[in-house]
């Protein structure tokens, strides 16, 4: 059983290719897939699962016959292949009923469940069909500690071909064998998980970096000695000149017809050897031009912020908070003042975003102060903010983009885009919040979709930010160094820590 790409390429547009040549063979178990956001991962899930045709080239399944499986990284819908699996009673249903915690009881209030428990039912889902090819993105986004260690035991069982799209670099490291990077419009598989393969490219980075240091190094050692043989050329040229003034044309001496000979010679010598190294220099310069490398952008972008009029951005005062008709919690009593950096922590469906919404409700500046970052940024979303983005005045739109380039995203190219992917448009949602310098943040799960570089970027900018700023995350190290105070969600309450 296996997964053949072959010289398989795409894009969106003509001008624009987001694969181009990828050629790679995908066997059983887990094989991660990596890169920047919009560079192409979940196009080459979709290509693999057949949603989208290849510009050139094709995909190989053998068997033919085997079943194919995508959970996309959105968990909106209540699909029917999640209720049918909420009603099976076979063994393997029942298996990982129990396996992940899922109460088929709890699926009347889908819109209500938590984007970790969807999640959970929509991998299980997925697994309960036993494809023969499973293809994940981003599994993990949502998901708690406990939820998670549920989810990767479930993950770890699969007998198939797996194929995961994720940031979560503990995940690819535990259960995947070959990592596949997206990067530059290439795919490439390496052995190992994540860490090791990430090793394996750096080191071949830094030899690649190493060997345009000894070009550039070999160019400048040949650009002096072509500098050097056109002067002894122009010293020939002047003598052969010389030589042929003094010259008397009825003057037949041997000698003087030798040493004008040895002085054409010498010219003759030194502009071919003149020309030898000019070729040289350009060879070396032409295989200079094919180096790439990128460039890391970015700049501060809270050097004029001014800071909130009022001491407090939100308040809440409630007796109880709810989601429908249940109660989540009791007797709410909260403030966040203008440079509060606060961390919300509870399991999936404790509250947290239900708290999260009721806080903006609460809020004591105007709503365009605020960023509200959800879990999840519906396509329209994400097209809508890109407008917005293009409307803003100069300075904010500067300031934008160069924090959506800070966070490695191409500002032209994505300005250029109709449709930003799902990292693309958490970025600019991001971007567009800190460049607008607004007086608080209010981020549900903010790494959701993001690349690895991104998160370590968001996490700079963020320890930087000066305004107010509570944060629902699973990122522990994020967390640990962007917040100050926790809000723990336990038995209806919140405690402050």
């Amino acid at each position: 059983m296996f997964v053949r790409l072959s010289g398989l390429s795409f894009s969106y547009a003509d001008s624009v290719s987001i694969l181009s040549d990828v050629t790679l063979t995908l066997a059983p178990g887990w094989t991660g897939i990596v890169g920047a956001n919009g560079n192409g991962k979940t196009t080459l899930l979709c290509l693999i699962a057949s949603s989208l045709e290849p510009s050139a080239g094709h995909v190989h399944v053998d068997p033919p016959t085997g079943e194919m499986r995508i959970c996309a990284q959105t968990v909106e819908t209540l699909t029917p292949e999640i209720e049918a699996f909420a009603q099976s009673t076979d063994g393997l249903a029942r298996r990982l009923h129990g396996e992940l915690r899922l109460d088929a009881g709890l699926l009347a209030r889908w819109p209500t469940l938590s984007p970790g428990e969807r999640k959970r039912w929509q991998v299980g889902a997925a697994l309960a069909e036993e494809p023969a090819v499973l293809m994940l993105d981003e599994p993990t986004d949502h998901l708690d500690v406990e939820a998670r260690e549920l989810l990767v035991g479930g993950l770890e069982r699969f007998r198939g071909i797996g194929i995961i799209v994720s940031h979560d670099r503990a995940l690819l490291d535990r259960i995947t064998s070959y990592t596949v990077r997206v990067h530059d419009g290439s795919a490439r598989i390496w052995r190992g998980p994540y860490r090791d393969a990430k090793c394996a490219w750096e080191a071949e980075e830094r030899e690649h970096h190493a060997e345009y240091e000894r070009l550039k190094h070999q160019r400048e050692t040949l650009a002096r000695r072509l500098a050097d043989k056109r002067r002894l050329q122009t010293i020939a040229a002047a003598q052969a000149r010389t030589r042929n003034r003094m010259k008397n044309p009825r003057d037949h001496d041997a000698t003087s017809m030798l040493a004008k000979g040895k002085a054409l010679s010498g010219f003759a010598k030194q502009s071919y050897e003149a020309g030898l190294l000019r070729r040289e220099v350009d060879r070396v310069s032409d295989k200079i031009g094919e180096y790439r490398f990128s460039k890391q952008k970015g700049r501060s972008i809270f050097v004029d912020y001014v800071p909130a009029p009022v001491a407090k951005i939100f308040t809440l005062d409630e007796a109880e908070i709810c989601a429908g008709n249940a109660t989540l919690l009791e007797d709410v009593h909260l403030a966040v003042l203008r440079d509060s950096r606060i961390r919300v922590t509870a399991p999936n469906g404790m509250g947290k975003s239900t708290l999260l919404a009721a806080m903006l409700r609460h809020a004591h500046v105007a709503s365009w102060r605020i960023l509200y970052l959800p879990q999840e940024l519906s396509t329209a979303a994400g097209i809508a903010m890109l407008d917005a983005v293009r409307d803003l005045r100069e300075e904010e739109r500067g300031r934008t983009l160069s924090l959506v380039a800070a966070l490695g995203v191409d500002p032209e190219r994505l300005l250029g885009s109709q449709l930003p992917s799902p990292g693309e448009a958490r970025k600019l949602a991001i971007a567009y919040g800190l460049g607008r310098q607004v007086w608080g943040l209010v981020l549900d799960e903010p790494t959701n979709h993001l690349d690895m570089l991104a998160i370590e970027r968001l996490e700079e900018a963020l320890i930087e930010y000066p305004g107010a700023m509570v944060m629902v995350t699973h990122d522990d190290a994020l967390a640990r160094r962007c917040t100050t105070i926790e809000w723990r969600l336990e038995r209806r309450r919140v405690e402050v820590r």
